[in-house]
This record gives structure tokens, C-alpha cells and sequence, in this order.
């Protein structure tokens, strides 16, 4: 008689709890969880930028960050001056390109699981004899860049006023290696890591 007291008294106790939680919104489990706190921010994901401030502070432009697996655009600025010519504007993006992707994220970004993996230091110019006139030669060879930071620069410049706008960039190292044209597909922007950019080589275009 006293144990089957026990166990219904034992009964009685799990649905009030069960129904304590129930009545807080939390889902009663029979596997114990311990998750930490929950993240104040969800992971690649950003409040919406003042696109009018952005732009009295210089041109709009999107780059290409790290985020988890994949590639993400944030929104960046760059300053070109009024009056410059079409050639220079383009270097000026490039180079303001370039510093934004070497720039470490902000606070808000990091907290958001934002990364890059583009380097400091990095120059650009433009073509020289016998290449394409389109094509942007980095301080440093494309080849010699990790996967990471290659598809970041090649995604930012084949979306920018740095390329023609067909979703292909034209790079080049300092040596004398003829330049190549990258292409920003969604392959590489879901999988940076192991999957990068196609190229060709740009010779002769």
C-alpha cells in the first residue's frame, strides 16, 4: 500500500513539472541539454545598414566575407574622388576594395560569426602591355592567395565597378605570367574552401 502511495505521489510530481514547463513555453525532454546561453545575435545574419549614411560617406559597395562555410556580401563604402577619370576610378574601387576585404570585421560582424581571410598590404594596378585592358594585377599572385582569400577577391571585384560586370574579374600577379579571368560562381560562394574559382587563361582577349 505505501509504495503504490510513493509512486503515484512520484506520478503526480512529473505532471505538475510537466505541466509548470508547458505553461512557461519550454517543451518537456527526456534528454538532458546544456546549450549555454543563447547567441544575442543569429549567426550570419546583420541589422540593415543606413544606406543613406553609407553614402555620404563615400560609394556603396558590397564585399564578400566569411561566414561559416560559404561566402556572405556586407556592406562596405569606399571613397573615390569626384572628377576622376574612368581608368583611375576603377583602380581606386579595386585598391578601396581590397582594404575593405583586409579590414577586420566590426563587432556587430564578428558577433555574427563574420571572418576574412584577405590579408593586409595587398596593392592592385592596372594592365600592362599585351594584357587585356580590363585586367587588375595584385602586389600579390592570385596563386600564391589561399582559396579563402581568392574567392573573396574574386567574388568582390566580378560584382563591383572593378570588372565589367559579367561576373568574371581579370587577375594578374606581379611577375610576368600572363593574367587569368576568374569566375564567381555559386559553387565557390557556398564551398570557398574547396572549391575555387575557374579560370582561363586570359591571354590574347
Amino acid at each position: 500500500m505505501t509504495t503504490r502511495l510513493v509512486s503515484r505521489a512520484r506520478i503526480g510530481a512529473v505532471s505538475v513539472l510537466a505541466l509548470l514547463l508547458a505553461g512557461c513555453g519550454i517543451r518537456a525532454t527526456e534528454v538532458p541539454t546544456n546549450f549555454g546561453p543563447a547567441p544575442s545575435r543569429v549567426r550570419c545574419s546583420l541589422a540593415e545598414p543606413d544606406v543613406s549614411t553609407q553614402a555620404a560617406r563615400g560609394l556603396p559597395v558590397q564585399v564578400f566575407l566569411l561566414c561559416g562555410s560559404s561566402l556572405v556580401t556586407v556592406d562596405r563604402t569606399v571613397r573615390v574622388p569626384d572628377g576622376a577619370a574612368d581608368s583611375a576610378r576603377r583602380m581606386l574601387v579595386a585598391q578601396g576594395l581590397l582594404n575593405q576585404l583586409a579590414a577586420p570585421p566590426s563587432p556587430a560582424e564578428k558577433e555574427a560569426g563574420y571572418s576574412t581571410d584577405v590579408r593586409g598590404g595587398i596593392t592592385v594596378g592596372g594592365p600592362r602591355a599585351g594584357d587585356p585592358e580590363d585586367t587588375l594585377r595584385l602586389s600579390t599572385a592570385p596563386d600564391s592567395l589561399t582559396s579563402y582569400a581568392l574567392a573573396q577577391i574574386v567574388c568582390t571585384f566580378s560584382d563591383s565597378a572593378a570588372a565589367e560586370g559579367d561576373g568574371s574579374v581579370v587577375l594578374g600577379g606581379p611577375g610576368s605570367g600572363s593574367p587569368r579571368r576568374y569566375a564567381c560562381t555559386d559553387e565557390v560562394r557556398a564551398r570557398p574552401g574547396s572549391k575555387e574559382p575557374p579560370s582561363k587563361d586570359a591571354a590574347g582577349e
